[in-house]
């Protein structure tokens, strides 16, 4: 079994597009908890936040409504399916999100007990409405931003 330091001397002599693939994949590979987890400690490690600041936001908004049409408006195809509450019926809402991300028991149990949580990032419209017409029968609250 190699070591933490032999793994990181190997990850350091990869190229940029190969560390690109590997993040991608142990991304792609992780859960919605961890992903959270991770994201957390990156911002505490870096001083950083991953949300935009609201004063920029602000800036987009009235830039785009300054009285003149817009040359052209761009259109939102990709959504995230936000959970706001499990509502009355919890376990069968915990039952569609392991369906829908493949999360286990506690992981999905954890995204039911602390709304907002988000269930799917970076879907289609279609998909997205898929996601929340099916944790919508199970009782739960659910927004597709």
């Amino acid at each position: 079994m190699a070591t933490m330091t032999e793994i990181m001397e190997n990850i350091r002599s990869l190229k940029d597009e190969e560390k690109n693939l590997l993040l991608l994949e142990v991304i792609g590979n992780s859960t919605v908890t961890w992903l959270k987890d991770f994201v957390k400690a990156f911002e505490d490690k870096f001083g950083v936040t991953a949300a935009m600041p609201v004063a920029i936001a602000g800036q987009a908004a009235a830039a785009g409504s300054g009285g003149e049409p817009a040359e052209k408006k761009e259109e939102k195809t990709s959504f995230d399916v936000i959970l706001q509450g499990a509502g009355a019926n919890k376990i069968q809402v915990i039952k569609v999100i392991r369906a829908i991300t493949n999360l286990g028991l506690k992981e999905a149990k954890t995204l039911t007990d602390t709304p907002p949580q988000p269930i799917k990032t970076g879907v289609s419209k279609e998909e997205g409405d898929k996601i929340v017409k099916d944790l919508t029968e199970a009782g739960a609250k659910v927004e597709l931003k």
